[in-house]
């Protein structure tokens, strides 16, 4: 297997949701360097993979700054520089977001450099397998 530069994105109302979806899929993405924003890598390096022992499988992701405040940024350079292999960005399409135009040119650059780019946790599956 390959190891990938996945990043991991989720605005507020989704990061529970890439939370359980991480946890669910940590036997695979522990094999991978992860980069996250902020609180999303936070939650996400918080996982246990079972309450008995609590081992984190997640604990070596690497944090970003937070998404309105650089993180969408850091990421995007991550991107231009050919450094990622795949970009898994829960969004949440019914709230406006004060720094939209990080998120439309995040997943502008994604298409134009040809990065996988998931917005959903069906699509994000899809492309971890």
């Amino acid at each position: 297997m390959k190891k990938l530069n996945i990043a991991l994105v989720a605005h507020d109302a989704r990061k529970q949701e890439l939370v359980k979806w991480c946890t669910f899929n940590s036997s695979i993405l522990k094999h991978h360097n992860l980069f996250a924003t902020g609180t999303t890598g936070s939650l996400i390096a918080g996982i246990p993979i079972d309450s008995e022992n609590s081992a984190y499988p997640l604990k070596d992701i690497q944090l970003l700054k937070s998404g309105p405040l650089g993180g969408d940024q850091q990421i995007g350079a991550m991107l231009a520089n050919g450094e990622l292999g795949l970009i898994i960005f829960l969004r949440d399409p019914l709230t406006a977001q004060p720094h939209e135009p990080d998120v439309s040119a995040l997943l502008r650059l994604g298409d134009v450099q040809k990065i996988p780019l998931a917005t959903n946790v069906s699509s994000a599956t899809i492309m971890l397998e």
